[in-house]
């Protein structure tokens, strides 16, 4: 998958959680980045917000979208990495 290709499956899943993906084009550019990255060293695309333990599946719960996006766009705004930005 290349980084237009993300940016459109993460566009989808944003549209469907009534989301909002990043719009600052530069932010969401080294998000994508580092999604990609992730995935071509470690075989899947971790949050690059959060550090990997090591542990296969303690990790999964990191694989973006990660477990806690949802709880952080509803509470907090944005998720951590700031990938999915809640709509006003």
């Amino acid at each position: 998958m290349n980084k237009e290709e993300l940016k459109k499956a993460c566009q989808e899943y944003a549209d469907k959680k009534d989301f909002l993906l990043q719009p600052d084009e530069g932010i969401l550019d080294s998000i994508l980045t580092g999604l990609l990255k992730n995935e071509e060293k470690f075989g899947y695309r971790y949050c690059p917000c959060r550090r990997k333990t090591g542990d296969i599946e303690q990790d999964k719960k990191i694989i973006c979208p990660c477990i806690y996006h949802e709880d952080e766009v509803r509470d907090d705004g944005q998720c951590k990495c700031f990938l999915f930005v809640k709509k006003d």
